[in-house]
């Protein structure tokens, strides 16, 4: 039989296991609540925008730099880390900072373990959106990750992206490589894979891990466990349904379409703009009333002279 555990030996374990999983914490830091993927307001123009070392829209350097690694805005000369030493005095602002990261654009402290880190940890060096294709240099906004593909997005782009995530582009649920059903998903390929065909050579699956995908490697998650969706074609050959001529194909379903969208609406369509019409006559009719009664008031007291009309044109002949 195994030994009993004592009380100090388990309070040991626990305490193992808390710190594996705070140091697991602090390398995978959620990419909204990364110091370089911050919210900031520019102290100039007011408009709120990502982290960055000079305003987006007006090129303005920010009073209180935040540091890209840490977070800070305040060096407090703790530990003898800095690289320029201030002993005794506080550095806040241009004091502060030590370098500017080329991938998110963000001041960095002048810390020697922020300056040595940030560069091949920055979360943001290939940060690109799937959907539009602009890097954090081509738009002022944060940058976010899907949560299903986790695929980099931007801040326009980011609600529209994962609502139509978990579609595949295929119409079942089969197997991309066999007719069986597939188990799997992969949600940056769109694509279902049965048990045997996750199981890939160039890619090794982790204990306790999802299978990787064949063909990207990235972790596939349980179709059960996804909203997954099939892609459905609305339009083209297989849409339109043969009519008593024998007419198929596109013509038939665009036919089909726009009697199904006018159909119903034909009748109240033109009861609508018969009723329009109407309307339209008598307020023409009364604005033509109206008109001639005020131009009617307006010339009743005009006295022109003397005038052909008037029967004076044969006296003033006479007279010259």
């Amino acid at each position: 039989m195994p030994k009993k555990k004592t009380g100090a030996r388990k309070k040991a374990e626990n305490r193992r296991e808390r710190e594996k999983q705070l140091r697991a914490s602090r390398s995978t830091v959620d990419l909204a609540k990364h110091p370089c993927n911050a919210s900031m307001e520019c102290d100039k123009c007011q408009r709120r925008q990502k982290n960055r070392a000079f305003c987006y829209f007006c090129n303005a350097v920010q009073k209180l730099p935040i540091c890209a690694q840490c977070g800070k805005t305040k060096c407090m000369m703790k530990s003898s880390d800095c690289v320029i030493k201030h002993a005794g005095v506080y550095s806040t602002g241009l004091a502060m900072v030590g370098a500017i990261c080329d991938f998110c654009e963000a001041w960095v402290c002048h810390g020697r373990k922020c300056l040595s880190t940030h560069a091949c940890t920055c979360p943001l060096t290939d940060a690109e959106c799937v959907e539009c294709e602009r890097g954090v240099w081509d738009h002022g906004g944060r940058i976010f990750s899907c949560s299903f593909c986790h695929n980099f997005l931007c801040e326009d782009d980011q609600f529209e992206h994962q609502a139509s995530c978990q579609v595949l582009e295929a119409e079942t649920f089969k197997c991309v490589s066999c007719n069986r059903l597939g188990q799997h998903s992969c949600l940056r390929c769109k694509a279902c894979f049965c048990d045997e065909h996750t199981r890939s050579k160039v890619f090794k699956q982790e204990k306790g891990k999802q299978p990787p995908c064949p063909k990207c490697g990235h972790e596939t998650q349980e179709t059960k466990d996804l909203s997954m969706s099939t892609r459905s074609l609305k339009f083209g050959r297989q849409a339109g349904t043969e009519e008593g001529d024998g007419a198929s194909g596109y013509d038939a379903y665009w036919k089909n379409l726009s009697s199904d969208k006018y159909g119903d609406a034909g009748g109240r369509e033109e009861e609508e703009e018969e009723y329009e019409a109407e309307d339209d006559e008598e307020e023409e009719d009364e604005g033509g009333k109206d008109s001639d009664a005020e131009s009617s008031d307006l010339f009743t007291n005009l006295n022109l002279g003397r005038t052909y009309a008037s029967g004076y044109a044969h006296f003033e002949e006479q007279e010259n």
